[in-house]
């Protein structure tokens, strides 16, 4: 399959590393002057879990081809759309007179309903993933991160068409398990407000690599995060079909928030990922914050944790494209 990786991101290189690994001919689409300043190599440091539980370390440096241009004749098979989700608006309408006859991946954060949120793209090019990865790069520019042995796809009540079953494919040949979401909205939208009680508490450390092993400022995040369950049950989430997913933040916090300070101080990939978060002027963490206390707010939803890290969301961040 011929891929083309929107963007050089966190998400975007690991995935693109993995498929490329799996016989898959990978491209990065950047903005114009930016491939000269990333040069010809990805330098990765990465801890590959999928075969083995405590994971592999990779540390090499990866050659890599880009484009600064996209016409609407290209060939590729499949573009991977994983951008932050304040910029997937800009994405979406650059991409939709150029998407020609590719399955356009949207993989990542969404906030808002998902028709919505793909603009003008075709519905029937269109597949819904996330990504199992994270990481970060340094100021030397490595690319630190953990990649997980699985991806979530999802779907709204349907099966996957084909277009959807070959993308998942393509994932399965790089070596990654599959968990499928058929209320894939209700999951998104469970997973950014979650990520909003973690990331409050995250800012107002610093970054969210300094929740790691801190008990007490992981028992507020996930206090911050139960906060947002009224949010969304007023944005008409029916909870009981999701207990699985809510259940870290509604068991007891004296239980939770131990056990998830020495997973993240002990347990390698948990370790690597929050380590790689450490950024202080990145910009996603802030975005996910101030959009879910706005929509708290419209919805007349009390989230007086969140409220009082809204200091904290004001700083901007210079983030990275």
């Amino acid at each position: 399959m011929k891929i083309l990786m929107f963007g050089r991101g966190v998400i975007a290189t690991v995935y693109g590393w993995a498929l490329e690994r799996a016989g898959h001919d990978v491209e990065f689409y950047v903005r114009p002057g930016r491939a000269a300043a990333y040069g010809d190599a990805v330098d990765l440091d990465l801890l590959d879990t999928r075969r083995r539980v405590w994971g592999r370390r990779v540390v090499e440096k990866w050659p890599v081809r880009y484009r600064e241009a996209l016409e609407p004749d290209h060939d590729f098979d499949l573009i991977v759309l994983s951008v932050p989700h304040h910029r997937l608006a800009e994405a979406t309408a650059f991409l939709s007179p150029r998407v020609g006859h590719a399955t356009v991946l949207v993989f990542g954060n969404i906030w808002t309903e998902p028709p919505a949120a793909i603009g003008a793209l075709p519905v029937d090019q269109i597949a819904w993933g996330f990504p199992q990865a994270g990481g970060g790069f340094g100021a030397d520019g490595v690319l630190r991160g953990v990649l997980l042995p699985s991806v979530v796809f999802g779907t709204f009540g349907r099966p996957p068409t084909d277009r959807e079953r070959a993308v998942r494919q393509a994932f399965r040949e790089a070596g990654l398990r599959l968990k499928e979401q058929p209320d894939f909205r209700s999951w998104l939208w469970i997973h950014f407000a979650f990520g909003a009680g973690l990331h409050s508490q995250g800012l107002r450390l610093g970054s969210l690599s300094k929740l790691a092993g801190a008990t007490g400022d992981l028992r507020e995040g996930l206090l911050a995060g139960r906060e947002l369950l009224p949010l969304l049950k007023a944005r008409g989430l029916d909870l009981r079909r999701h207990r699985g997913a809510v259940l870290l933040f509604r068991a007891p916090t004296w239980l939770t928030a131990p056990a998830l300070a020495w997973l993240t101080a002990h347990v390698a990939p948990v370790r690597v990922n929050f380590a790689a978060h450490s950024d202080p002027d990145a910009e996603e963490p802030r975005e996910v914050c101030r959009d879910t206390l706005a929509e708290a707010r419209r919805l007349g939803i009390s989230v007086p944790r969140l409220e009082a890290a809204e200091p904290n969301f004001a700083r901007e961040g210079t983030g990275r494209v």
